[in-house]
């Protein structure tokens, strides 16, 4: 007998349901595949769903195959334990993905659905915020889950697990002192997910620093800072801390320009010329437009120029403009108006003195009981 000759009979046992898992597997991937770029750049749900479907699916379907034919190859029962147990663990990693990937879907649908490059975009910022952070919530306990699900595949993991569970009081100390940051953050950003003291795009001061909400996960946030500089500030600090957010209700705001100006400043004509600019500005929103005395001293006066702008950004470069062209009319116009610092030198003539030394008679003296004349005597003696 040739022991070389292939024992086909054997071979055919492997390769016939071994290759049909095979051939199925790329037909369902490449068909797949192929759906996933037909609907590429698609911004409806169903698109967004079809292609977060197909991708996970094209990599668990050759695994669901792979995994039917193992069952009719004969191989020995520990090989074939070891090779379901590595189709499985593919299996729950593809579900895990496939999970992550609709969560991901259904954001973006509420993303795309609530933009945030409109005039009056309250409403949007408000979903977006609330959208980005329960996904990465939930993205985040999916892929935990997920990887729990497949670390108790393994007997020794699970032996451990119970290990744990049996002394859960110290364990549980020990997990809580160790991931109270963690925590810390995940419960910090529920918070801000429901309450929402931020949204994304929000101009708020922080730490003394302007600058707007660029990002928000599920640890920290993002602060676009004005000179483009990033913050970055944990998600704990914005429940635990103070501090001020200009676009809460509303992005419109009220800026003010302080001048000080001298006594003789004619108010009514600086009133005039306060309205003429803002009504000839693009970034004033018609609301706010006066002109007060709000302070005086022994040398000047202060003058505050009020005005309102839609948003910060129009408030600041609003300001900006009043302030120059205010400065512009008070040099052209009103020069007297500028401050100024007064000296007053007065030099009087005085006639030409000539000193002498005084006498004993010009020396005033008082009265005495020896300056008496004998007739002043005489008349009060009677």
């Amino acid at each position: 007998m040739d022991i070389f000759a292939p024992d086909w009979d054997q071979i055919a046992r492997f390769a016939i349901p071994l290759g049909l898992a095979l051939l199925l597997g790329l037909l369902a991937r490449h068909l797949l595949l192929a759906i996933a770029r037909r609907v590429r750049g698609g911004k409806t749900l169903r698109a967004l769903l079809v292609r977060a479907i197909s991708i996970p699916a094209a990599f668990a379907l050759p695994l669901v195959f792979l995994g039917m034919a193992l069952r009719f190859v004969p191989l020995a029962p520990r090989g074939l334990a070891a090779l379901q147990h590595a189709i499985w663990i593919g299996l729950i990693a593809a579900l895990t993905w496939l999970a992550v990937r609709l969560v991901n879907a259904a954001q973006r649908w509420v993303l795309l659905k609530h933009p945030v490059d409109v005039e009056d975009n309250l409403a949007a910022r408000r979903v977006q915020t609330q959208t980005r952070v329960l996904a990465r919530v939930v993205m985040g306990g999916i892929v935990v889950v997920g990887a729990a699900a497949a670390l108790m595949t393994f007997p020794a993991v699970r032996q451990v697990g119970a290990t744990l569970l049996a002394s859960a009081g110290l364990a549980g100390l020990v997990a809580g002192i160790a991931a109270r940051p963690v925590f810390g953050n995940l419960i910090a950003g529920l918070q801000i997910a429901l309450t929402q003291p931020i949204r994304l795009d929000d101009v708020v001061i922080v730490d003394g620093q302007w600058g707007r909400i660029e990002e928000i996960t599920s640890s920290y946030v993002v602060v676009r800072i004005w000179d483009e500089r990033r913050m970055i500030v944990p998600l704990s600090w914005f429940i635990e801390n103070p501090f001020q957010n200009w676009t809460r209700r509303t992005a419109c705001l009220l800026g003010e320009v302080f001048l000080w100006l001298d006594y003789r400043t004619p108010m009514e004509p600086l009133r005039a010329q306060l309205q003429r600019i803002c009504e000839s500005d693009a970034r004033w929103d018609g609301r706010v437009c006066i002109a007060q005395i709000t302070d005086t001293d022994k040398h000047t006066m202060q003058v505050r120029l009020l005005v309102s702008a839609r948003n910060s950004g129009d408030a600041f470069d609003l300001r900006c403009a009043v302030r120059e062209r205010m400065i512009d009319f008070l040099q052209r116009e009103h020069p007297e108006a500028l401050p100024r610092l007064r000296a007053s030198v007065a030099q009087t003539e005085r006639p030409e003195r000539r000193w002498r030394l005084p006498t004993t008679a010009d020396l005033p003296s008082s009265p005495r009981a020896e300056d008496e004349t004998v007739t002043d005597t005489a008349e009060r003696m009677g």
